[in-house]
């Protein structure tokens, strides 16, 4: 339990919390938390930010909360006043997102029709976009979760998602919950999956889609796309509008987080006496340098489709993009072609 923001920096930069819809509900209630707490709420906020540099949504949530924060103290100067108003603004932001969930899985699983008719999908899956990450039921997950509920998912292929499992541990527990028909693969195994004709369409998250369309993930996330742009498989993204960062203009514009080496020369075995620095098994020499990218970028042009709570776009473009982030007032998203 994160009984100040420290705790939940800490929590957030170790992965206990993770994925960009809960980064960016824990973010707000860290502000609030801080607020509270009488911490100095602007340097929590810069703390909480800075924590996952990747997941824009997480600076969305701590800056809705602390402008909330800061509006009420500037009409009352009461900090408690504060603190109300920045928990009344996670809150909010909570409800979104779960409003959010069930609107992406239903425009998603509209998409998944119009694009392969007749049911019978198998998706392929990349990291955990599931409850675990969201305020309801996911963004990807959602999407596959509804074609099952609906009788229209054959098959949920589950990457495995290394270095540190999220699919086999997180994707794989959700699918089982749920009662879908799921198998679990390596992620190097997917091109031979493509191969066989086994994969309907990709269904990822992601944790910052730029202007232009580029979207970081979960790293392997891009071999991905490459996979399927070659096997004519539909590539989709699934996120909410919030992901959608038009400050940051491309791909090349996104900070990629660098993590430890030994969450690759390390393995986390429960009940296994550990040996190595990162409190894991080792599975490599001691001393190996290890390049662990938290994300990696695809571009615009291997997307088939972004799907968020506002609709689905495609192809994707800046000005579909553009569109889609400004609202309901500037009509509806471009139909999907």
């Amino acid at each position: 339990m994160c009984t100040d923001a420290a705790a939940l920096v800490e929590a957030i930069r170790s992965l206990a919390v993770r994925g960009a819809p809960l980064l960016g509900i824990a973010g707000a209630y860290g502000v609030a938390l801080a607020a509270a707490r009488g911490f100095d709420v602007a340097e929590a906020a810069r703390a909480l930010e800075g924590a996952r540099p990747t997941a824009v949504n997480l600076a969305v949530g701590v800056r809705r909360a602390e402008a909330a924060y800061q509006a009420a103290l500037a009409r009352t100067g009461d900090p408690t006043a504060g603190a109300v108003a920045a928990l009344d603004a996670a809150r909010v932001l909570h409800r979104e997102d779960a409003e959010a969930s069930a609107r992406m899985a239903a425009h998603g699983l509209a998409l998944l029709d119009e694009l392969l008719p007749g049911g019978g999908h198998r998706i392929l899956t990349h990291c955990n976009t599931g409850a675990l990450v969201s305020g309801g039921e996911g963004t990807a997950f959602a999407v596959a979760l509804s074609a099952h509920r609906a009788g229209r998912l054959r098959r949920l292929w589950v990457d495995e998602t290394r270095p540190l499992l999220q699919g086999a541990r997180l994707t794989a527990y959700e699918a089982a919950r749920s009662g879908m028909a799921y198998s679990l693969l390596t992620d190097n195994a997917a091109g031979s999956l493509f191969a066989a004709g086994e994969v309907d369409a990709v269904l990822i998250g992601a944790d910052r889609i730029a202007a232009d369309g580029s979207v970081a993930n979960k790293v392997g996330s891009y071999p991905l796309a490459v996979l399927a742009r070659y096997h004519h498989v539909p590539f989709i993204v699934v996120a909410p509008v919030t992901t959608v960062d038009l400050d940051t203009p491309d791909g090349a514009s996104i900070e990629v987080e660098q993590r430890a080496g030994f969450e690759v020369t390390e393995v986390m075995a429960p009940q296994v006496p550990v040996t190595g620095p990162g409190g894991g098994v080792p599975v490599a020499p001691l001393g190996t340098q290890a390049y662990n990218p938290a994300f990696d970028v695809t571009p615009p042009e291997l997307v088939t489709a972004i799907v968020t709570e506002e609709g689905a776009v495609s192809p994707v473009t800046p000005e579909a993009l553009a569109q889609m982030c400004a609202g309901p007032a500037a009509g509806a998203p471009p139909a999907v072609g």
